[in-house]
């Protein structure tokens, strides 16, 4: 167990960090054929990197269609190890489902690599493979960026009004692209809105993009945005275009009117009279600050540290000594050891040493029916324990007192947690950061509300650490946990800020120094 205290300790102490680095990966492709010779193909591109031998998806682009050289406004975002070689595939598919589903879908290609070949040759091309390893005509285009300190979001919403009528029968299908312009005078696309059918003025979705990603961080870089008509061929009619920068749009904060003048140049320069080909108007421009756990913690904010103890039937009935619950008189169980090691670590942090405790998955009494956010000293107006001994014995008195029963459900004792962060981050003194400590034994049962919870928690002062105790299957824990890719609600909706760390303490308990149960917490969260 010394060799726990000592990981987290050194974690949290900011003595160490790996070499990470997060880059941004962009991908175009040409040449693309359809099986259909009749019609283009309908391309979505599919990240998927290898862990043990396995390929598993990552994150997949929007599906374009009638395109057969699409370049995807979706970007991935990934993390960079100098020391480790990295696998990747690209697979191309062509969506023919209207779910954009990829069992129905034809492969047209895919691409492997390492994530080290893309960010050192910073722009790399590669034939496509189709089944049998045979290369065809077409390519795949990945560019890499290394994203800078500033991790802050800005949601943008875009209207118009007036556009230029492109359609015979019909009106304009107006869509929005944003690109930003680069030191070398390239363009990189930064989003792409949906298509808004029939409509000469349109209301677009607002949409989420990173500062680094819209303007590198300086908010005088050039944008250039353009409108366009979009037709079911993929030949989209050009409508017009405008030049703008972030510090213009950030006016839009302080009350001022924003717009644009959408301008086509043929026409500029054609006709007299002309004045533009309709107005672009700003709705809605808002910084997300995206705060770390170490600035938290710099900032002189405190702790707010939470524990919840998995208390279903998986783990064994505790009065048997096979059970992970089992309370031997002179070795702690698996959920002792994991408290203990995590929670002497965080308590350093907080000022009153108060933790709230609380259980799930059991039959509670005085009416025995199962809760999942339970207070485990069983004082539902006071949860709080007075230390790391406090949780202790409170979870000992608790057990003889339930029964264990399940399912495992997380979702709401994440949301409890991040109910009290949200709260927090309300008031002027925003001066605590919350972390939910969640020892479990089994799989998730709710996983679709858990990611779901997490999302939107991800731009709270909020962090979970998930310990998975005993030798149970934790596939589902480790998806939750967003190093290997980023986490989607059930939407499609990305968390904002990795905020789920999660460790199997089997393989912890029993090593050296490499062995680290807050592994990266200073960094993610």
């Amino acid at each position: 167990m010394s060799n726990i205290y000592e990981s987290a300790e050194a974690t949290l102490g900011f003595i160490s960090s790996p070499c990470l680095t997060k880059v941004e990966l962009r991908v175009a492709c040409r040449g693309i054929s359809d099986r259909d010779a009749l019609s283009k193909p309908d391309p979505c591109v599919v990240l998927k990197m290898q862990s043990h031998g396995q390929w598993f998806e990552v994150d997949r682009t929007e599906v374009i269609r009638s395109s057969s050289g699409p370049v995807f406004s979706k970007i991935f975002l990934v993390d960079y190890y100098f020391e480790e070689v990295q696998r990747l595939r690209f697979e191309l598919h062509d969506i023919s489902s209207a779910n954009n589903g990829l069992r129905d879908a034809d492969f047209l290609g895919a691409m492997e690599c390492t994530l080290g070949q893309i960010v050192s040759q910073r722009k790399l091309t590669k034939s496509l493979l189709k089944q049998g390893n045979t290369a065809g005509k077409s390519s795949i285009t990945v560019t890499a960026e290394e994203l800078s300190g500033n991790d802050d979001y800005v949601e943008l919403s875009f209207s118009a009004r007036k556009l230029d009528d492109k359609d015979f029968f019909s009106k304009s299908d107006p869509f929005l692209e944003i690109f930003r312009v680069n030191d070398d005078g390239t363009e990189s696309l930064v989003h792409r809105t949906e298509t808004v059918m029939n409509n000469l003025s349109p209301v677009w979705k607002s949409f989420k993009v990173s500062l680094n990603t819209l303007c590198s961080g300086d908010h005088e870089r050039e944008l250039k945005c353009t409108v366009w008509d979009w037709d079911s061929n993929g030949k989209h009619d050009f409508i017009g275009e405008f030049q703008t920068t972030f510090k213009e749009m950030r006016a839009e904060q302080e009350g001022k009117q924003i717009q644009w003048e959408c301008i086509n140049p043929k026409y500029q320069m054609k006709k007299k009279n002309y004045r533009n080909s309709g107005v672009v108007m700003l709705n809605h421009c808002k910084i997300i600050k995206m705060y770390s756990f170490l600035d938290y913690i710099m900032g002189g904010c405190q702790i707010q540290f939470t524990v919840a103890i998995d208390f279903t039937a998986s783990n064994g009935d505790p009065r048997n000594s096979c059970s992970l619950h089992y309370i031997h008189p002179y070795q702690p169980n698996e959920y002792l050891k994991a408290l203990v090691a995590v929670g002497e670590i965080c308590q350093d942090y907080d000022s009153d040493k108060m933790f709230p405790a609380f259980g799930f998955g059991a039959l509670i009494p005085p009416d025995f029916k199962v809760s999942h956010d339970f207070a485990v000293n069983f004082d539902e107006d006071n949860p709080e324990c007075a230390g790391i001994q406090g949780v202790v014995e409170a979870y000992q008195n608790c057990l003889p007192k339930i029964q264990l029963y399940g399912p495992t459900n997380i979702a709401p004792i994440i949301q409890k947690v991040a109910s009290s962060a949200s709260e927090e981050m309300h008031t002027k003194e925003a001066m605590e950061y919350f972390i939910l400590l969640i020892l479990t034994d089994g799989v998730i049962t709710d996983m679709a509300d858990t990611r779901e919870a997490i999302v939107h928690a991800s731009h709270l002062p909020m962090s979970v650490i998930i310990v998975g105790v005993g030798n149970a299957d934790f596939t589902d824990m480790q998806i939750l946990d967003g190093d290997d890719g980023i986490l989607r609600s059930p939407k499609g909706e990305p968390v904002l800020r990795d905020i789920v760390q999660f460790v199997p303490f089997k393989d912890f308990k029993h090593v050296g120094g490499s062995g680290n149960v807050l592994e990266n917490v200073e960094l993610k969260k």
